[in-house]
């Protein structure tokens, strides 16, 4: 109740032209808190929601609650201790890329507040793969999986992206525990037709072989988990593509869905570019979270990801096959406080975790 009658309004009119400055703001004070074992404590004790009934795994990793933050938010990983301990089961970092890029041009966020959702036309800015992997060399391992989304660099050429991914993997694989392939931002050229049957077969290919090599390598016994994220704004078709090219790959979760171009459902008047996300976009990642769901059979597991706004849409999105949730612009608009209400009311209602989860996600 504080975040959203007091310290939202605050922020949002500090940034009212631009909203990525309240996100550099707030990632500046995760950052701080991050190094600080007293303030970690504060805000687990403050935010975190612990429950027996609410552990489970992922892809073999050991999570303590469904919930997880999805990729975008910190794309440094600057902030994990701080985000780890609001309470989240799991954390997605990045996109991150192989050069470092500074993304596009500002105001490159608007945001829609009578509409809960979010435009963003980012661009993958980050430190770079190199710089990221560098400081992650000197810091601990949280106690929750950490996965990192890598993307391909705007510089790329389209016929060198597999290359470009690889990269990145081998330069992060020592402190990821699982990774996210993201081909389905709209903001890189060229990124979502990676998304087609033949590149999107051949990058998957490539990407895991390289995790058995680099386990083999390391003498692990298990490879990193590979997941690959989606776009909403794929067709039935292309859809039923993707699912046998991971099948075929052995990818061991599909992640549903990044954000979108369309613009339905929108009260506010927007052309600009960029994707969507947020409460707009819910209605059709909660049914493409259905249909492959319905099509995988348990097979892999669902992450479902796009307009979670609270308890009920987590809900809604379990009940339709997902096995776990990401946050984002809820996360935004409702504060912390969101990832312990959709907790309680997972362990209140009794989270059938073992009756929704597939085959390959223990719980």
């Amino acid at each position: 109740m504080l975040y959203k009658s007091l310290i939202r309004p605050a922020l949002f009119r500090i940034a009212a032209r631009d909203p990525e400055t309240v996100h550099h703001r707030v990632m500046n004070g995760l950052a701080f808190a991050s190094r600080y074992r007293l303030l970690l404590k504060i805000l687990e004790v403050a935010n975190a929601y612990k429950a027996p009934a609410l552990e489970c795994s992922l892809a073999g990793l050991p999570v303590p609650n469904p919930v997880g933050l999805a990729g975008g938010f910190d794309k440094n990983g600057l902030a994990l201790p701080a985000l780890a301990a609001l309470g989240f089961g799991f954390l997605e970092a990045g996109t991150v890329t192989r050069y470092r890029q500074a993304g596009n041009d500002r105001p490159r966020i608007v945001r829609l507040s009578e509409d809960g959702a979010l435009i963003n036309r980012m661009g993958f800015p980050n430190d770079g793969v190199g710089a990221i992997a560098a400081r992650l060399a000197h810091l601990p391992r949280l106690a929750i999986p950490v996965g990192w989304s890598i993307g391909k660099s705007k510089i790329t050429p389209q016929e060198e992206a597999v290359e470009d991914y690889l990269y990145s993997l081998r330069k992060l694989h020592d402190f990821a525990d699982f990774f996210t392939v993201n081909v389905s931002s709209p903001n890189t050229p060229g990124l979502r037709q990676l998304q087609e049957r033949q590149p999107l077969e051949q990058l998957l290919r490539a990407i895991v072989q390289e995790t058995e090599v680099l386990a083999r390598q390391k003498g692990r016994a298990m490879t990193r988990p590979v997941f690959v994220k989606i776009s909403p704004d794929l067709t039935a078709g292309q859809l039923e593509d993707v699912i046998e090219v991971c099948l075929q790959c052995h990818i061991r979760a599909i992640i549903a869905t990044n954000t979108t171009l369309a613009r339905d459902g929108l009260r506010a008047d927007t052309t600009g570019a960029g994707g969507l996300s947020g409460r707009p976009l819910f209605p059709r990642s909660l049914a493409i979270v259905r249909f492959l769901c319905k099509r995988l059979d348990g097979q892999i597991p669902v992450i479902g990801v796009g307009g979670i706004s609270g308890p009920d849409d987590a809900r809604r999105m379990f009940d339709a096959g997902a096995s776990f949730i990401q946050l984002y612009t809820g996360f935004i608009y409702e504060g912390p406080g969101i990832i312990k209400q959709i907790n309680k009311a997972l362990a209140a209602r009794g989270m059938p975790l073992k009756t929704i989860a597939p085959a390959n996600v223990s719980c």
